[in-house]
């Protein structure tokens, strides 16, 4: 979408860029403005809305889950009027993909809030993914498994590193297991050693043939192997791990953080009942039934793959949708100056 009556020259530096990321547990938004090779946010939005509540098992979105994510898409409209939006990119995920009704869904979204969603594909959420978080590729290492835990699915990505130029996308996987659909099916509030297990089981026998066809463990001996990390349950364990009283983006955006730790905190969560996650300042009443499926989909990557180490990004495809918008409107701007 271009704004009325803005010339080309200039064009990325004078929009005011929004992204939506409609995914099965959570309704986020980003507007920004261009800012040297990056942006500046000036607004912002977040809310857990449960979209994919019981699709696993009914292949519907619900009127319940329906309702609450119209609600916080209107806010992001709202905000996306107030800010002056003149570029926007909105998409939907894992539960918009599996949901027989979701043509249903996204009329109503359009004709109640105006937004237009995009269902993508879950390569190119992966892709995005990785351009949202490449800033925190360390430039050492010259292969990097970036891998975004959501609601519904969990994205893998094999990536090529090279220093000064943008990471290159090898190949990716996409489990169909998230913290959502795991918790509904192994249970959430009540977890048992025994079902935790399974989980991590069922994780890791989905990863084999990922790394039967890349060898990734060669590139772990070798030390030439960084492993990114960008979803709430990594930033949550990070938060728990920095023992922090309230999240603060700042402090885990960027973290490393090893393997142990994470262990660690995963055992203390599992002698925890419902409640006790619950008050945690850094899980929360609307995620205390879904950090233990977190943890164990984590705990499948981390025994697949002992790079010993992950780096935490608390940024994903929002970011990856706003640098390529504005990455884009800059080449194009400089290829009509070249006519």
């Amino acid at each position: 979408m271009r704004a009325i009556g803005m010339t080309d020259e200039g064009r990325a530096e004078r929009q005011v860029y929004a992204a939506v990321d409609l995914g099965t547990n959570n309704c986020r938004l980003l507007v920004a403005k261009p800012a040297g090779d990056s942006f500046r946010v000036v607004d912002a939005f977040s809310r857990i809305v449960r979209l994919g509540e019981g699709v696993g098992r009914s292949g519907e979105l619900t009127e319940a889950a329906i309702d609450r994510t119209v609600e916080a898409l209107t806010v992001c409209a709202k905000k996306m009027r107030r800010r002056g939006v003149t570029r926007a990119r909105n998409v939907a995920t894992a539960a918009c993909r599996l949901a027989s009704n979701c043509d249903s869904f996204l009329a109503r979204v359009k004709a109640e809030t105006g937004l237009s969603l995009e269902i993508i594909s879950t390569g190119e959420e992966a892709r995005l993914s990785v351009a949202g978080c490449s800033p925190l590729l360390d430039g050492v290492c010259e292969h990097a498994l970036v891998f975004d835990i959501g609601g519904g699915s969990t994205e893998l990505t094999w990536v090529t590193a090279c220093p000064g130029r943008a990471p290159h996308v090898e190949d990716w996987i996409s489990l169909p297991h998230g913290v959502v659909s795991l918790a509904e099916a192994y249970g959430g509030e009540a977890v048992s050693a025994d079902a935790y297990r399974a989980m991590v089981g069922l994780v890791a026998d989905l990863l084999q043939p990922f790394e039967a066809r890349h060898r990734l463990n060669e590139h772990i001996s070798s030390g030439m192997l960084q492993m990114l990390g960008t979803s709430g349950t990594v930033t949550t364990l990070a938060g728990i791990h920095l023992d922090l009283a309230r999240y603060d983006r700042s402090r885990v955006d960027g973290l490393w953080m090893r393997f142990d730790d994470a262990a660690s905190i995963t055992q203390r969560l599992l002698g925890m009942d419902f409640e006790q996650r619950a008050t945690h300042p850094c899980i929360g009443r609307e995620r205390a039934d879904l950090v233990l499926a977190g943890c164990a989909i984590l705990e499948g990557i981390c025994e697949t793959w002992p790079v010993g180490r992950l780096r935490v990004g608390d940024r994903g495809l929002r970011e990856g949708m706003l640098l390529s918008m504005i990455h884009g409107d800059r080449c194009v701007t400089a290829g009509k100056g070249k006519d």
